[in-house]
This record gives structure tokens, sequence and C-alpha cells, in this order.
């Protein structure tokens, strides 16, 4: 059977099944009905094409300062600020700088997959939710066990036993696990806000982090690859539209935008509270090492005395024996 495409007006689609009747193609009708039928697939085309470029001046309108009504646009808009702050914290500005160092990418993978553990949870729990199921591509959007496969390369068999994540993370999990439970259709604004981030910038960071580690090959980095994503601009484009599909009252929508830039602000404090604990971890090594560079050096005389007295002292004990 013939797999059904995820886009809407997909050129190939719409070649292979608008235009045939009772298994004949156009060939089995008449020259001017065969015409008549190529220009509308021409005109078809055509509309798919402007549909395309709608999509995309739609998803660019609040660039200029101007939110739109659609969700995506409003989520967009509100939470520019939070946007910007979070790509200036210590973190994300080593990425930036082409500095990433492996604790610090270690320490990132273990909150990640926290993380995407309970919100993937979360989504197939409530996948059937009206406001979760036009958004729930497991598919092509799941991190967990690309995750799992970089947290093995890094800590080995046995590194479910090696993740340490810092309170924000826990933070992080707990209100994903409320809001499940409680408000399903307040995932869309983390959902949105994790995958088409990592999506988005998934290819560039990946290649910075490869880089900067010195990775020889792709092993380690499995998170930022997306295999079930052909094309990540066209599925951005679904995605978005599918969200904005979504029917909420606009006091919902409200609540949505709330969880959007809680979504942000949640992760920016995961980015810092790592950043502390390398900090912390750091300072601890230094001090180690300052403190087995600050003994007291033994000067030669000094061993000299020691060794001669404790000669001395054998002596004594061996002839008191005799």
């Amino acid at each position: 059977m013939t797999q059904r495409s995820h886009f809407p007006f997909d050129s190939a689609a719409t070649t292979s099944g608008w235009y045939k009747r009772g298994g004949r193609g156009v060939r089995g009708y008449s020259g001017a009905i065969a015409k008549k039928r190529q220009l509308l697939l021409r005109e078809r085309t055509e509309d798919c094409r402007l549909l395309n470029m709608e999509t995309l001046k739609s998803a660019r309108k609040d660039d200029s300062g101007e939110a739109g009504r659609d969700l995506s646009e409003q989520i967009k808009a509100a939470t520019k600020e939070n946007h910007i702050r979070a790509e200036n914290t210590e973190l994300m500005l080593s990425y930036q700088k082409g500095q990433i160092t492996l604790p610090q990418y270690k320490v990132l993978l273990c909150s990640l997959y926290e993380i995407y553990k309970t919100l993937e949870e979360e989504l197939d729990r409530n996948s059937s939710h009206p406001a979760v199921a036009p958004i729930y591509f497991p598919q092509e959007l799941s991190r967990l066990e690309s995750l799992e496969r970089d947290l093995e390369y890094f800590f080995g068999q046995d590194w479910k036993k090696r993740v340490i994540v810092p309170a924000a993370t826990h933070r992080y999990e707990q209100r994903l696990r409320k809001i499940g439970k409680d408000n399903p259709e307040l995932l869309v604004a983390h959902a949105y806000t994790r995958y088409l981030g990592d999506l988005s910038g998934g290819q560039v960071l990946g290649k910075i982090t490869q880089k900067s580690l010195g990775l020889s090959s792709k092993e380690g980095l499995s998170f930022f690859s997306f295999p079930g994503v052909s094309s990540p601009n066209r599925f951005k484009q679904l995605y978005r539209s599918r969200m904005n599909s979504v029917e909420l009252t606009e006091e919902e929508k409200a609540v949505v935008l709330e969880e959007a830039v809680a979504a942000f602000e949640l992760n920016i404090q995961v980015f810092d509270d790592l950043q502390k604990m390398l900090s912390i971890t750091t300072e601890t090594d230094i001090s180690k090492r300052s403190l087995a560079a600050t003994r007291v050096p033994v000067s030669p005389i000094l061993q000299f005395t020691v060794g001669l007295c404790v000669a001395l002292a054998t002596i004594g004990a061996g002839m008191y024996a005799l």
C-alpha cells in the first residue's frame, strides 16, 4: 500500500492520486479532456506553490514585530526576549563560540535525557487528546533513543547509574508531569519549544560539537540527527500548521502562551544550573591540585637527619637486645 504523504498538497501525491479514474490515467480519455485535466493539474500545482509561499510569509510575520493570530506566530512573539536570554547563557555562548567541552556536553546530555524522557512519556500518554494529537509525531521527532545511544557512547553500558542532573532539571520534569496530568493542552508549548528548537539548530550544533570535541565520527551525536525528517523546513511548516489547527479559546490560548514563556525559563534555569554544577566540580579539582602542590617539601638534609636517627635507634635497640 502506498504510504500517505505527511505534507498536504505534495506534488508527487497530487500527480499519482488526483487524476486517475477507474484505474486509467489521462491517456485513457479524449484529447480535449486530457488537455483540460493537464491544465487543471498545472493550476493545482501553482496553488501548491502559492500555498507554500504564504506559509513561509506567515511564519515570518512576527519578524517585523507584528504577531498574527496563529498560535505558532504568537508563541514566537511572546518568547522572543526569553529566546535571546537562553542564547546568552554561558553554556549556549560556549556553543556559539565553538568552545563546548566534553564535561559540558555530557552533563547537557544527562539533563536532556531526563527532560525528553518525561516529555515523551506524557505525550504518549496523552496522544489522543484533541490538543496533543495534531502535533504528535513520535517517529519523526522522538529523541529518547538517540539520547540513550549518546549516553552509552560516553558513559558506557552502565550509563543510567551515572546520570546526574541539577535541581532545575527535576523542576522541569515535575512541571511536565503536572501539566500532563492536569492540563495536557499545555504540552503543546513544551513540545513546540523543544522539538522545533532542536530541529532548527540540530545540524549546525551537531557540527560544532563534533569539531569542538574532536570526534572522528557521528558516534555520540545521535541527538542532533532526525532521520525521520527528510526536509526540516517543510516539516516545520507542517508542524506549525498542525499546531495552529488546535482548537483553543482565547483564554486557553493565553495560558498556552504563558506556558511557552515558562518553558523557556525552565530551559534557562537548566542551562545555568548545569554551568554552576560544572564550576563547582572544576573548583573542587583545582583545590585538590593546589593542596597537593602546597604540601611542605622535605629537604635532603632533613631526610638524612631522620634516616640517621632511625638507624641509630635501630642499632641501639639491637645492642640492648644482646
